[in-house]
């Protein structure tokens, strides 16, 4: 329903006897208007319910998207929550993806030049595909949880990073210093922070320019 429907409780309740799936949204809804519409619609047998977290403005604002009703919807009546959003554009409506918002409620237009009361906050067809996409990307995104080290494909970027190299062919007995050991990549020598303990030392061989230092030729 609509969300200047949520308080025709006598609909919600003659809807939610056909046992079928409902989507309620809660524009302009206080909470206890929206306890009601909930408490009604589980009295008249309807199980299968989705709140949609919504400003009733058109267009709506990021300002006022108030996408923090996701969760607290959630939370209060453990239902699922969607967002029926009307600001432009496609970022508000990502944002709540990533927030798990479980549906996504957005006027379509094939045409914008085509006129109509919603034409400037519709999506044309190529807007609507992008945000299907940046939805899925930020709902998987946000679900990967936290961890710090190396991800699978980050271990292939380890190389990247700088190490200790000899950048000058030495002898041995020659002394280790900034002219002849520098930090650049890739990784394979001591760690950058290591210089200050091998600065000063001796190589205990010859080494040849290009070869990652390591506490062995020391």
């Amino acid at each position: 329903t609509a969300s200047a429907e949520i308080v025709d409780i006598p609909l919600l309740r003659e809807v939610a006897r056909t046992g079928k799936p409902m989507i309620v949204s809660t524009g302009m809804a206080t909470l206890s208007e929206i306890d009601a519409a909930v408490t009604a619609i589980r009295g008249a047998g309807g199980t299968q319910l989705v709140l949609l977290a919504c400003t009733a403005a058109y267009p709506a604002v990021p300002e006022e998207a108030r996408l923090g009703n996701i969760a607290a919807l959630r939370d209060a009546f453990d239902v699922p929550v969607g967002l029926s959003d009307h600001t432009l554009g496609i970022g508000v409506a990502v944002a709540a993806a990533a927030l798990g918002a479980v549906v996504i409620e957005k006027h379509v237009t094939l045409d914008r030049t085509d006129g109509g009361v919603d034409a400037d906050f519709s999506l044309t067809p190529d807007e609507f595909s992008a945000l299907v996409v940046a939805s899925e990307q930020a709902r998987v995104a946000s679900a990967s949880g936290v961890s710090f080290g190396p991800t699978a494909q980050e271990e292939a970027v380890l190389a990247l990073r700088r190490s200790l190299f000899v950048v000058t062919d030495v002898r041995a007995g020659d002394t280790v210093g900034p002219e002849n050991v520098r930090s650049i990549r890739p990784a394979g020598g001591l760690r950058p922070d290591d210089f200050a303990l091998v600065s000063g030392r001796t190589f205990t061989r010859d080494v040849e320019r290009g070869t990652p230092l390591t506490w062995d030729a020391l």
